[in-house]
């Protein structure tokens, strides 16, 4: 096989794909995200060792989180990115390796040669690959907690990225980072001590959630419930894609005046929350719907669109789009303009973008109406009155924690047939882009309380975790488990691992997850899992709203 790469939920026959991603990266730029974990595994033998003198080194925190998350599902297809991330990575470990020794710290003999191998050209970077990709590690046990651990670190590397540029910074979070990196080299790690590493990198990704909650919330201000429009105006206009809220606050500045109107697409929708974004009167609202129907959305948008993160879908030969699409930060994609990082927490400078923007007519519009969100943690408690009135009356029966991705399978369309079976009885929590599948229908409130309550974003997961254990402390509960409250959540890719290894720190158990388990759950993984935490798939929709219902 060319390639091997079975970190995402679609991933071909759902046990790997071996020619080319089915997220549309080619063989080289798969086996070149393998090799630049294989660096920042070496740095981080490194950087954990350096951290027993006192030495943090700032340059290699940033690259270990911003190259993990480079190497999500649909970030960066940019094979020259990767190529210039393993040339500083590789300079880097030398510098901490140099500071390490310097400091008295001794070279250990038989070091993972992630933390020896030496390269420089693309010759010996590709011929590298061949022996540090994913199926190294033979024990299929082994290697799928290892690879768990990996991806809740891709996911966590993305939330505390976006809390650094906001300017919060959290080194406890990094070390762990870097010494599970390392971890997941040790061969005498048993099945046991790798579970819980894995629920160790979960008390981290609560960690990192939280750091990012309050950086949003400090900076922009607590969500607000708030009706977003899904129409358009007479002007043109830039889309912006992806999670990056610094990136949107700098878009909507620099267009303020200019003429030009600004849409949110996919998970920035939760952007139209925040009061510190939506006061601005050239915000539109948001356009279409979830990353994997972009291809259609982008044609009729008819301007620019930037890609600050994640989703990216790579456009037809046919397309008339690919020429005004942009990324930033860690997102890429070759033929796309690529806009540079801030320089010295400088607003990046998106006059190019708006340039454009100017040439272009106004977005076609394929929608009309308003949608509600804006139930992060904040404005639920509020309500927290209300909806303990609702549920002691049996006016709210359960709620069911229907969080997490969309995605382009068939098989997805459960959640929506989920979402509209499920008794009016019940109320939806929700975050992420799964949301997609049911938050445009008419399920009606209960006592003014919507049916669906929109927290955000996938990392605003952490919202609805304040929000269970807030209501765990008003009904006086021991054991979270014993709330109304079920978790039937669906995935796609890393961070969404990490919201799930965050709910199993937690101690929540029996999470349903969906559409299919993951491909790196082996049998016997699955098995454990399943034995510990109660943790399963999903099943026809009559009979699992039937199974919760009863619960």
């Amino acid at each position: 096989m060319s390639m091997f790469c079975y970190q995402c939920q679609e991933t071909a026959k759902n046990t790997g794909c071996t020619v080319a991603g089915v997220c549309g990266k080619k063989e080289d730029v798969a086996n070149m995200q393998d090799l630049l974990i294989f660096v920042l595994k070496g740095i981080s033998i490194y950087s954990t060792k350096a951290r027993e003198f006192g030495i943090e080194n700032d340059k290699v925190n940033k690259l270990v989180f911003d190259g993990l998350f480079m190497t999500i599902t649909n970030a960066n297809f940019d094979k020259d990115r990767f190529i210039e991330a393993i040339r500083e990575g590789l300079k880097l470990r030398e510098e901490i390796k140099d500071a390490y020794v310097k400091a008295g710290g001794i070279i250990p003999e038989n070091l993972h040669e992630s933390a020896t191998w030496t390269g420089n050209t693309v010759e010996e970077f590709e011929a590298k690959n061949d022996s540090i990709g994913v199926l190294a590690t033979e024990n299929e046990d082994i290697r799928g907690l290892r690879e768990l651990v990996i991806y809740g670190l891709k996911g966590l590397a993305a939330y505390v990225e976006h809390a650094f540029v906001l300017g919060y910074v959290e080194h406890s979070i990094y070390a762990f980072m870097q010494k599970a990196l390392a971890d997941t080299t040790n061969d005498n790690l048993s099945v046991d001590e790798l579970i819980a590493l894995v629920l160790e990198t979960g008390k981290f990704g609560v960690d990192g959630m939280a750091l990012l909650d309050k950086a949003n919330t400090t900076t922009y201000g607590n969500p607000e419930i708030s009706k977003v429009n899904i129409g358009v105006s007479n002007k043109p206009g830039i889309l912006i894609s992806g999670h990056d809220l610094r990136d949107m606050e700098d878009l909507l500045k620099q267009t303020d005046g200019t003429g030009i109107d600004v849409y949110t697409h996919g998970e920035m929708l939760p952007a139209n929350y925040y009061p510190e974004l939506k006061k601005y009167s050239h915000f539109i609202g948001n356009y279409g719907n979830a990353w994997w129907q972009q291809k259609e959305e982008f044609e009729s948008f008819n301007g620019p669109i930037l890609f600050t993160t994640n989703c990216i879908v790579p456009p037809s030969k046919k397309s008339t789009y690919a020429d005004r699409v942009f990324t930033t930060g860690s997102s890429g994609f070759p033929g796309f303009v690529h806009i540079a990082d801030r320089e010295d927490g400088k607003a990046k400078d998106f006059s190019e973008i708006i340039e454009l923007a100017k040439t272009c007519k106004a977005p076609t519009e394929i929608e009309k109406g308003e949608i509600v969100g804006g139930f992060a943690h904040n404005q639920v408690i509020k309500l927290a009155d209300k909806i303990v009135d609702a549920v002691k009356t049996g006016a709210i029966k359960k709620f069911f924690v229907m969080a997490g991705c969309d995605g382009r399978h068939k098989t997805r369309n459960y959640y929506t047939e989920f979402a509209e079976q499920l008794p009016k009885e019940t109320v939806i929590l929700t975050a992420g882009c799964a949301k997609y599948r049911y938050n445009k229908l008419q399920l009606g409130d209960i006592n003014g309380i919507p049916r669906v309550l929109d927290a955000g974003q996938c990392n605003d997961s952490y919202s609805l975790v304040i929000i269970a254990l807030k209501l765990k402390e008003v009904f006086e509960l021991n054991d979270i488990n014993d709330l109304p409250i079920e978790f039937n959540i669906a995935w796609y890719e890393q961070k969404a691992v990490i919201v799930l290894l965050a709910l199993l720190y937690l101690g929540i158990k029996d999470i349903h997850t969906g559409p299919t388990l993951p491909a790196f759950f082996s049998p016997n993984i699955a098995k454990v899992l399943n034995e510990k935490f109660g943790l399963t798939g999903i099943g026809t929709v009559e009979e699992d709203i039937k199974m919760f219902m009863n619960k």
